[in-house]
């Protein structure tokens, strides 16, 4: 009698080797430099996060006789400043990063201080969001000098971006703060 031949199918990976698998995204980018971009990327999403929440909740307690222009302002900043962070994490992956995956994450890299007071003034408010901003184009900055550094091209035309947009958010909060002569 001859034999017949089974064919074997292929195991199939469990979960747990599924979650432990590499992504793998491929990148011409020296393999040093994404580690260190990633880092660098994600810590500024962090703050981007943690922005964006807190200029929501100036927004939503905004109070006083400015309140319109201040609500409105504080709307319009935080839709910006959310719209970063999509195009922010996904150049973390293009790159062969992997991001942020929690607000547990985000509150391990974050550096913008969260505000939980139950009231602040609305100058304390804004006052508080131009040097958050101000801060913000710091980090930029620094980031930026890496991206360069390790020829990440478009992460460096898109900091730029970004940079213009925080000097413009820092600017309008400096105006809306000042006393008139």
């Amino acid at each position: 009698m001859a034999k017949t031949k089974t064919k074997t199918k292929p195991a199939t990976p469990s979960a747990q080797t599924r979650r432990m698998a590499p992504l793998n995204t491929p990148t011409d980018l020296a393999a040093k430099a994404t580690p260190q971009l990633a880092g660098s990327l994600n810590a500024l999403l962090a703050d981007f996060f943690a922005l964006y929440l807190k200029t929501k909740n100036f927004h939503w307690h905004m109070s006083g006789p400015h309140f319109r222009d201040y609500h409105l302002m504080l709307d319009e900043q935080a839709d910006q400043i959310y719209a970063v962070t999509d195009d922010l994490a996904e150049r973390v992956r293009k790159i062969g990063g992997t991001t942020l995956r929690s607000i547990g994450h985000i509150a391990k890299l974050q550096r913008v201080l969260d505000n939980d007071a139950d009231f602040v003034a609305p100058k304390d408010m804004l006052a508080e969001l131009r040097n958050d901003n101000r801060d913000m184009v710091e980090r930029m900055r620094e980031a930026h000098a890496l991206t360069d550094e390790l020829n990440d091209v478009v992460t460096t035309s898109l900091l730029e971006n970004w940079i213009d947009d925080a000097e413009r958010r820092a600017w309008f909060l400096f105006e809306a703060t000042r006393d008139t002569v």
